[in-house]
């Protein structure tokens, strides 16, 4: 598991508007990740929406934003056209970064243990340390909660 002060995983994922990004290619600012599990489902709108509404506050703290989820670019493509999403998603089909990361492992659903993603929000530092990490995050909210930590 990870925790503050731990240098974050490098990766390099698919973005649907970046071609690729890589985390060390991203030194010099802060990095939020957000780990969700599925494109258009409803708190995954929220927790995009209200991101994408706040990317200008994000940016004034030096911070850029990307949502992570296992969906492809074609389905991360629908989502943003749909929802007018402003902010990179990246695709991690194999989730090797969600677990990496802890954003996927076992979980409680409707009172049974299953394998899933764990929704999950990583600041990252400009030196590539974690700044601040959570899992089980609530969709509603996530993007304020998050920017308050910056």
């Amino acid at each position: 598991m990870l925790a503050v002060g731990d240098t974050a995983p490098d990766f390099r994922l698919p973005s649907d508007t970046d071609g690729e990004v890589a985390l060390s290619d991203l030194r010099g600012q802060r990095v939020v990740l957000y780990f969700y599990p599925r494109d258009s489902t409803p708190g995954c709108t929220t927790q995009a929406c209200e991101y994408t509404a706040q990317r200008s506050d994000f940016a004034d703290k030096n911070a850029v934003i990307y949502g992570v989820s296992k969906d492809s670019l074609a389905s991360h493509g629908r989502f943003r056209a749909k929802h007018e999403l402003g902010i990179p998603l990246l695709s991690d089909a194999d989730l090797a970064v969600h677990k990496a990361y802890g954003a996927y492992g076992e979980k409680m659903m409707y009172g049974k243990k299953k394998m899933g993603v764990i929704r999950t929000t990583v600041v990252i530092d400009a030196d590539g340390t974690i700044a601040h990490y959570k899992r089980n995050v609530r969709a509603k909210g996530n993007a304020a909660r998050t920017l308050a930590l910056l």
